[in-house]
């Protein structure tokens, strides 16, 4: 058996007039998060680990800023496509692990729901998919409450 491990990160400015979306879901907040498409920071690190781990390059690759049909976009087809593209390779995902850090809103009670969520989109028991949620202590961009980011780490297995 051949284990895949694949690292992902992502990082958007906070700003007003934007929803707050993580791992697909919708947060109530006066603050989202800015960029090309809806920024959704742990989506964007979670397809990035997987990209990674199948060796198949990062979101920047299969999703440019450049391209007009991903302005706006909700980052669920990011997910799905990194996923049908690892299983295309022969593997099979097996754990997602991701903090989310941002100093505000706190979103930790939305957790079940965007494992939830999450476990949908990559068709995996959700008992497969862990999301932790930390604060930056007030260091830097993120602990001043400028910015949010997201990390991931994803297994992949194959009978290789």
């Amino acid at each position: 058996m051949t284990i895949r491990t694949g690292q992902g990160w992502d990082s958007h400015r906070l700003t007003r007039g934007r929803p707050l979306i993580l791992g697909g879901v919708a947060i109530p907040s006066e603050f989202g998060l800015e960029g090309h498409s809806d920024a959704d920071v742990l989506t964007h690190a979670i397809t990035d680990a997987m990209l990674g781990a199948a060796a198949l390059g990062d979101v920047g690759m299969h999703f440019p800023e450049s391209d007009p049909r991903w302005k706006g976009a909700g980052s669920r087809p990011f997910l799905a496509h990194a996923r049908d593209l690892a299983r295309a390779r022969g593997y099979q995902l097996a754990n997602v692990d991701s903090p989310v850090i941002m100093e505000r809103p706190k979103p930790s009670g939305y957790r079940q729901e965007i494992r939830a969520q999450l476990a949908a989109a990559l068709e995996i028991p959700i008992e497969c998919v862990s999301v932790k949620f930390k604060t930056a202590e007030g260091v830097g961009a993120v602990g001043e409450g400028h910015s949010a980011e997201a990390q991931a780490i994803v297994t992949l297995l194959s009978g290789k």
